[in-house]
């Protein structure tokens, strides 16, 4: 595999997959079943979906970076130390004077509960990214450009969001479509920068609520559908207990069951399924085998307490589809 840390800007080959958004520390609790106000002992961990995507995508032996920033202080120093650990590139990633990095707490209550508490104030550095700092030709030259809806809630971010979808005239553009309500005032307010994005994308990913944001239909095939005639090649919609449906523009619809998981913690599952959805697509495989890949991914890192150091090799993913489970 090419080293992304030696190349030089003018030799490196294209990256299998470069994301671009939010990232921020994880502290997590390693107690279960008991609400932050009791919990006594925290895990550290990198965070961010975009960010989470990258380490999944780079656990499966992809090569990747990352377009995001954040503050200048000791996390974002442990952030881009745990990226590089990871086998992420580093070097789009930025520092904001003034802006802390962002610190995210949940609450672990197995099997379907939780909740999320984002601390992004006064701005999240992430969303300080500006159009005019992009390296426009490696996104363009990206075998995969995955960006995300949190990306389109604040400026500069969303003018620079734009920016780099408009860069790309090849390849496989994923919209994740990352509905987090704290972040926009209304959902209606979200609706044309979605419709925006979509029409610059070929892969659309979301589960029901963030289809029913891009789409205003919360039915599963129906929003698939309408994601399909707003432009995107291939829809995949999760649908969590009920499983993974995904439609293309060739008629193609494959639908796929959950994988049986004991889950610990439902968080950066979707990201887990996002880089495997990435690793899929660039191996060319059909469909099907694409998506119960993915699917698989996320259930191991559902079965997990962490999201970025959860994310599954490519062993681990073959032996659940193989034993059928997350044993």
């Amino acid at each position: 595999m090419t080293d992304p840390y030696t190349d030089s800007y003018d030799t490196y080959e294209p990256y299998d997959v470069i994301t671009m958004g939010r990232i921020g520390v994880d502290l997590y609790p390693l107690q279960t079943g008991v609400p932050l106000s009791k919990v006594t002992t925290f895990g550290k961990f990198l965070g961010g979906s975009a960010t989470n995507v990258a380490v999944a995508a780079a656990r499966l032996g992809r090569r990747v970076g990352v377009v995001t920033r954040t503050g200048q202080d000791p996390f974002g120093t442990y952030l881009r130390e745990q990226l590089r650990e990871f086998g992420v590139d580093d070097r789009w990633v930025g520092e904001v004077a003034g802006l802390p990095t962002p610190v995210t707490f949940c609450e672990v209550f197995p099997p379907d509960d939780f909740p999320l508490y984002f601390y992004r104030q006064p701005k999240a550095p992430d969303l300080e990214l500006a159009a005019a700092e992009l390296d426009l030709d490696a996104i363009a030259e990206a075998r995969i450009f995955w960006m995300t809806g949190t990306g389109l809630c604040a400026e500069p971010s969303r003018t620079a969001t734009i920016a780099a979808l408009g860069a790309r005239s090849g390849g496989i553009t994923v919209f994740d479509l990352d509905w987090r309500p704290m972040f926009w005032a209304e959902p209606e307010e979200a609706r044309p920068h979605y419709a925006a994005a979509l029409r610059h994308a070929t892969v659309a990913v979301g589960n029901v609520d963030e289809v029913e944001i891009a789409t205003g239909v919360r039915e599963p095939r129906a929003a698939a559908g309408a994601l399909l005639a707003a432009g995107v090649e291939l829809a995949v919609v999760k649908q969590g207990p009920k499983g993974v449906l995904a439609m293309n523009q060739a008629g193609e619809v494959v639908e796929v069951p959950p994988l049986p998981v004991t889950v610990l913690n439902g968080l950066g599952a979707g990201d887990a399924f996002g880089g495997a959805l990435c690793h899929g697509l660039l191996a060319g495989w059909e469909l099907e085998r694409v998506i119960r890949y993915a699917n698989a991914a996320g259930a191991i890192v559902a079965s997990r307490l962490e999201c970025s150091s959860a994310m599954p090799y490519a062993s681990e993913v073959d032996a659940a589809l193989a034993a059928g489970a997350v044993l």
